[in-house]
């Protein structure tokens, strides 16, 4: 995504095309965003007001699997010389990701959250 990412652009972009028809293919589902400004702005609140969220607390982001996502996409990252070199090299590796550590990652869910509660503030293993 070019520029920046305001909470407009978050909806308008990410959540209604593509998180709101695939969570609503999903009954039951929760839905995980960290605190970053765009994910806790008003109207991408106002957005998921009828969606079940996962309450994030401040400072954890061993909760989320896309961090070790996004270390596994950097690992793997070439050099790159322009932006277009950039987005295709992004897209190539991501498309070739393991499927099987994805699933690990989500799995693991539930045990980073309780982890997450046990530790209150403090780091965890994930």
């Amino acid at each position: 995504m070019r520029g920046t990412l305001t909470g407009q652009r978050y909806v308008d972009d990410m959540l209604r095309p593509h998180m709101g028809p695939f969570l609503n293919s999903l009954p039951g589902a929760i839905f995980q965003q960290d605190n970053a400004r765009p994910h806790t702005s008003r109207v991408a609140q106002d957005f998921l007001r009828h969606v079940q969220t996962l309450p994030w607390p401040s400072r954890s982001p061993y909760l989320s699997p896309i961090e070790h996502v996004w270390d596994q996409l950097k690992r793997q990252m070439p050099l790159c010389h322009s932006v277009h070199d950039l987005e295709v090299a992004v897209q190539d590796v991501w498309v070739h990701l393991p499927q099987d550590s994805m699933r690990r990652l989500i799995n693991t869910m539930p045990d980073r959250v309780e982890a997450c509660i046990a530790e209150g503030d403090g780091p965890t293993r994930y």
